[in-house]
């Protein structure tokens, strides 16, 4: 049912809540508690990969929950070591002090480079603190019950490790929901007043984007490429006009005839690559190439949840979906020409309508995601803040190879 679910934002949210509940509802045994969770969510998430593989978002989610994992798991892990190197030289007062110190460090350790981006990281490490705390003291405490401490220690920690990535997965979700908003918070920042913003087709980041600039009083017209054969651009101006943005529809192909009048090309992606090229709509390449020769800033909006770690030369990134052609012409006009012309069995006239291009990286000029703008080269390092090496190649069944 992966096929009916229509956008990425929908498809990263849902993968997200089911693998949440995989996670919530898997018994995970008295060692290799954090192996067992990775099992678990991988077996899942190929049967996701594999019944949609278009859908990028669905392997970024996955990839980002098993990072989640590794991450919560190595943050107990560290910090129960230092607990234990403590005990060895301190006595109890002076472990239950200095036991604050380790737990914060070792989730810092873990969270480093997400903290700098994301803020909410750090309350979450800052809130984990007493319990880890908590936890330490129990298990130094009472030297006549030391077997039963150490066995109530490893349970709790399996407990532990199972609740702090749920936590994450709950954290995950919720940037997921308010993406739109974190990135629309930028607008301001990026559109300025009397300013020409060309896009095409439709996507709802950019819808929200263009509004907020405009409750911020900035006054500025916009240019909507319809996005052919779909025409998703006629539901956007339509939308726009409805927010009170002057709008002004014009066809795709005359976006090299209007590019000289334009200040600023806004889009949203399906994917954005690890190289830093986008998989857009059809016809965003063109634009791109457009803007490119007139000097025109071509911006990208996407949600972290697009964030891809796979380049675009991967074998298991399948760039295009081929859709209907009744979205291109008439079958009862065109039966003549559908007609088998020949004994081989193949129709004479083909027709290809591709959902996606892809953008080359050389020709953006600025990401905008929900941790604010980066260019195209530094897309990389923010990339690989979110997902680990070991989860990049997620086995993929035969059958859905294009």
């Amino acid at each position: 049912c992966g096929s009916k679910i229509e956008g990425s934002l929908a498809t990263a949210k849902l993968t997200a809540e089911l693998l949440r509940s995989v996670i919530s509802q898997q018994r995970i045994p008295y060692t290799n508690q954090a192996a067992a969770l990775i099992d678990a969510v991988k077996a899942v998430g190929e049967q996701l990969i594999a019944a949609n593989p278009v859908e990028l978002a669905v392997g970024n989610i996955v990839r980002r929950v098993l990072h989640i994992i590794r991450e919560e798991d190595l943050s107990l892990t560290t910090a129960a070591i230092a607990g234990l190197s403590l005990s060895a030289v301190s006595d109890d007062e002076d472990d239950i002090e200095k036991d604050d110190c380790p737990a914060l460090s070792a989730a810092a350790v873990a969270a480093a480079a997400r903290s700098a981006l994301r803020p909410p990281s750090l309350q979450t490490l800052l809130e984990d603190v007493p319990n880890q705390t908590s936890i330490h003291q129990t298990s130094s405490s009472g030297g006549d019950s030391e077997g039963k401490s150490k066995s109530a220690d490893k349970s709790s920690r399996s407990r532990k490790l199972k609740h702090d990535v749920i936590e994450a997965v709950n954290e995950l979700i919720q940037d997921i929901a308010t993406c739109h908003e974190q990135i629309a918070e930028q607008a301001v920042e990026h559109i300025h007043q009397n300013e020409v913003i060309l896009t095409l087709g439709s996507s709802r980041t950019v819808l929200e984007f263009l509004c907020a600039a405009k409750e911020k009083k900035r006054s500025f017209r916009v240019f909507v490429a319809e996005g052919a054969p779909r025409y998703q651009g006629h539901l956007l101006a339509k939308e726009l006009v409805t927010r009170g943005l002057q709008t002004t529809l014009i066809t795709d192909s005359a976006v090299f005839a209007m590019i000289s009048r334009v200040n600023m090309v806004i889009i949203g992606a399906h994917a954005v690559m690890a190289n830093g090229g986008v998989t857009a709509p059809v016809g965003l390449n063109m634009v791109a190439l457009a803007a490119k020769r007139h000097a025109v800033p071509f911006v990208v909006l996407a949600g972290s949840h697009k964030l891809c770690p796979l380049y675009p030369h991967n074998p298991e990134v399948l760039l295009n979906e081929l859709r209907s052609p009744s979205e291109l012409l008439d079958f009862g006009e065109f039966s003549d020409c559908m007609d088998f012309g020949t004994n081989t069995g193949s129709p004479l006239l083909h027709v290809v309508n591709p959902t996606f291009d892809y953008v080359p990286p050389s020709l953006v000029s600025l990401f905008i995601t929900d941790t604010g703008g980066h260019n195209s080269s530094y897309m990389y390092r923010l990339i690989a803040d979110y997902y680990s090496a070991d989860d990049l190649v997620i086995k993929r069944r035969p059958s859905t190879g294009s």
